[in-house]
C-alpha cells in the first residue's frame, strides 16, 4: 500500500511539474527563476494562420487566442530585441491605458519563431519582455507593476513555416494581471 501511494505521490509531482515545453523563464527584480506558467482553460494550440499578415493597425488587440486586454503586442525583427517605430507606438498607447488604469498590473510574455534553439529562443523573449518593459518604465510606468515571462517558441501564434508565420511569432505579448 506505501508503494503504491509513494507512486501516486511521485506521478502527482511529475504532473505538476510539466514537462520542458511548459516551462518558461520568469523575471522579477533583480532575480531569475524558471517557474511553469499556469495554463488556462482555453486550448494552448494556436491556430494556422499562414494565410493571414500582421495587423495593420498597431494596437494589436485580439491579435491572438492570449490577448485578453486593451494592451497590444509589439513585434520583432528576427533576432533582435530592436523596437521599431511601430513596436515603440504601441507601447506609447499601453503605457497611456496603464497611465489611466493605475492599479493594473502586466505580465509582459516574450515569445520567439521556431528558428534557434530551444535554450536561445528562451534567452530571446526574455530580453524582448525586458526590452518592452524598460521601454514602458521609460514612459512612466513603475517597474513593480510590470512582470516579464519567457516562453521561448513554446507558444506560436501561427504554427506554419515561413517568414510571414514567423513574424507573428515574434513578439511581446502583454496580459492584465
Amino acid at each position: 500500500m506505501r508503494k503504491k501511494i509513494n507512486g501516486i505521490v511521485v506521478l502527482a509531482l511529475m504532473v505538476t511539474a510539466g514537462c520542458s515545453s511548459r516551462s518558461a523563464v520568469t523575471s522579477t527584480e533583480g532575480s531569475d527563476k524558471v517557474t511553469s506558467p499556469k495554463v488556462s482553460s482555453q486550448s494552448t494550440e494556436a491556430p494556422s494562420t499562414a494565410s493571414q499578415s500582421l495587423p495593420a493597425s498597431p494596437t494589436g488587440y485580439g491579435f491572438d487566442q492570449w490577448q485578453t486586454g486593451p494592451l497590444g503586442d509589439v513585434f520583432f525583427d528576427f533576432d533582435s530585441t530592436v523596437l521599431a517605430s511601430a513596436a515603440q507606438a504601441q507601447l506609447k498607447q499601453n503605457s497611456a491605458w496603464l497611465e489611466n488604469n493605475s492599479a493594473a498590473r502586466a505580465l509582459i510574455e516574450g515569445h520567439c519563431d521556431s528558428r534557434g534553439t530551444s535554450e536561445y529562443n528562451m534567452a530571446l523573449g526574455e530580453r524582448r519582455a525586458s526590452t518592452a518593459k524598460e521601454y514602458l518604465v521609460k514612459l512612466g510606468v513603475a517597474s513593480s507593476r510590470l512582470e516579464t515571462v519567457s516562453f521561448g517558441e513554446e507558444r506560436p501564434f501561427d504554427t506554419g513555416k515561413g517568414e510571414n508565420a514567423w513574424a507573428k511569432n515574434r513578439r511581446a505579448h502583454f496580459v492584465i494581471k
